[in-house]
């Protein structure tokens, strides 16, 4: 039995990293699309730049002989007019002045329009660059795709126990904080590799490189509380009453989207669809258009017991930490209790992480510890780091997709904690 209910986890496992894999190539095909009206966009703006200036070059010399065409033929109609006008009355040498000037003046004009007839313009050419127009119709798709089917690896093990190689501290404080330290109250790993952390002194979701190092920052209304990954490049943030925004990568940029009315917006996961959101006593199942489905679990009595949360990659359970009574519960979809986890080691847990391989990693504020626990919720299966491993008061933790690497936000502090995996 133990056995086919850890080969039915694997493959749930496996199903869980094709449907992320579907998620993620999915959104990368539309934001390729994007790009490309984009690029299209700024292709088409660029040519009627080009040919409105083309259209001015052109019409700049007719309008000038519009005007003097009109010029001469008002000072003709004057002249003209004023010799009618002298009469019987006009003295001859008055009126032979102005004969002669309308004599200058109708020569004045024939030789204007022997001068114009050599300037007539010709159309416009339009010659469109059929390069592109051929590159894109011998195109068969956006993008090249293919699959493999691998033997899931020894580390894909969901009771496979984690072994930290090494551990380093990575600054997240930049010149733009308004705030001297850092609290990287929630992060997430993107299917880039990339963090995005949640600073709550700060205000700010911070967009992490390969290396660590603060490549984009963005501010936000109020503190951050959480953060959970959606798809390839959006997360979404908790932001306690001010409910839930939503952020995205575009151009290796931070970018604020819509946010989310809710009235309590603690912990954030999200699965397929489904957001699960705590309030601190209770469990709540919204979309993600911020209508909400259902109220799936509560425990009152302190803002504490019903903290953060998880979901497995099946999406069928839900791991909320109870800070207050020092305990991991793990729920089914419909908010029913499986069971309960605690550990001597696990003393007012922060936050929980569930890795694409259903590994299972929790962080004990006051214990100073990261633990991984097997998925049941039964025991211990390592301590990862400790207090004296450096590791003071976390809050909040995640792995990256490859599993290469935990990554351990701490209360207060400027650093990270990166532990690097054998």
């Amino acid at each position: 039995m133990a056995e086919l209910r850890k080969f039915k986890r694997t493959q749930e496992v496996c199903i869980n990293f094709v449907e992320e894999s579907y998620s993620e190539k999915l959104q990368e095909i539309r934001e390729l699309r994007t790009k490309l009206n984009a690029d299209l966009d700024d292709l088409e703006a660029t040519t009627l730049i080009e040919l409105d200036e083309i259209r001015t070059t052109l019409q700049t010399p007719l309008r000038k002989d519009i005007d003097n065409c009109s010029r001469l033929k008002d000072e003709l109609q004057n002249l003209s007019e004023a010799v009618h006008g002298l009469g019987d009355k006009s003295q001859i040498y008055i009126e032979f002045i102005a004969s002669r000037k309308c004599l200058d003046k109708i020569h004045e004009s024939e030789s204007y329009l022997k001068e114009i007839t050599i300037k007539i313009q010709s159309p416009i050419i339009f010659k469109g660059n059929i390069e592109i127009e051929q590159y894109l119709s011998k195109q068969y798709s956006l993008i090249s795709i293919a699959h493999s089917v691998q033997s899931l690896p020894l580390k894909m093990d969901p009771d496979h126990v984690l072994n930290v190689e090494t551990k380093s501290a990575y600054n997240v404080n930049i010149s733009g904080d308004t705030s001297r330290t850092c609290f990287v109250m929630g992060m997430c790993s993107l299917p880039s590799g990339k963090v995005i952390v949640a600073d709550y002194n700060n205000k700010s979701v911070k967009l992490l490189e390969e290396h660590f190092n603060v490549s984009s920052n963005c501010m936000l209304n109020s503190p951050p509380l959480d953060i959970c990954h959606i798809n390839s490049s959006d997360v979404a943030v908790t932001l306690g009453r001010s409910g839930v925004q939503f952020v995205y990568v575009r151009n290796g940029q931070l970018v604020k989207r819509r946010t989310l009315q809710v009235p309590h917006a603690a912990g954030i996961a999200h699965h397929q669809g489904a957001l699960y959101i705590t309030s601190g006593t209770a469990l709540y199942h919204y979309t993600l258009t911020g209508s909400l489905v259902k109220k799936l679990y509560e425990d009152t009595g302190s803002s504490g017991k019903v903290f953060r949360c998880a979901v497995s990659p099946a999406g069928d359970r839900i791991y909320v930490t109870n800070y207050d009574q020092h305990k991991l519960r793990i729920l089914t979809t419909d908010g029913s209790l499986i069971s309960t986890f605690t550990d001597p080691e696990l003393q007012n847990p922060f936050d929980v992480h569930i890795s694409p391989a259903f590994q299972v990693t929790v962080c004990g504020y006051s214990s100073h510890t990261v633990l991984q626990v097997d998925p049941e919720g039964r025991k211990k299966l390592a301590t990862l780091a400790s207090q004296k491993g450096g590791v003071s008061k976390p809050v909040c933790v995640c792995c990256n997709n490859n599993m290469h690497q935990i990554i351990v936000g701490l209360f207060d502090s400027n650093n990270i904690i990166v532990m690097k995996l054998k």
